[in-house]
């Protein structure tokens, strides 16, 4: 079976050789996306908050894009480069999910592309 690309320029261009998102058999596999504002190329901010309030903006895009939204969300993973980031970073995320939140899981790591603060990747359904 084949699957379908997803590609929007309301969310930044792939950094290397990958799409934005993949649709395959009513499963959206949206890629990382980090805190790059789509117009620019450039962070929203330096401080982890206002990377990951971009980066909901970004995933929000793709979702859209390939015909889903934050409520149709089966599992997400945040990247952070410091832990000590994660209550803020939950706040933030909170704020795009209802009462029945995606499966999730969040992991420190040593560097993220560009150096970005956060990197969020998701699974939905359209």
């Amino acid at each position: 079976m084949s699957h379908t690309i997803v590609n929007t320029p309301h969310a930044p261009a792939a950094l290397g050789p990958y799409s934005q998102a993949t649709i395959h058999n009513g499963v959206l596999y949206l890629s990382g996306q980090i805190g790059l504002v789509p117009e620019t190329g450039m962070f929203a901010g330096e401080d982890t908050p206002a990377q990951a309030r971009q980066v909901m903006k970004n995933l929000k895009a793709v979702l859209e894009a390939g015909g889903s939204s934050f409520d149709k969300v089966l599992r997400c993973t945040i990247f952070l480069s410091d832990m000590a980031d994660f209550a803020e970073v939950n706040a933030i995320y909170g704020e795009y999910f209802g009462e029945n939140p995606p499966a999730r899981e969040t992991v420190a790591v040593k560097t993220l592309p560009k150096h970005a603060r956060i990197e969020i990747s998701a699974l939905a359904y359209v």
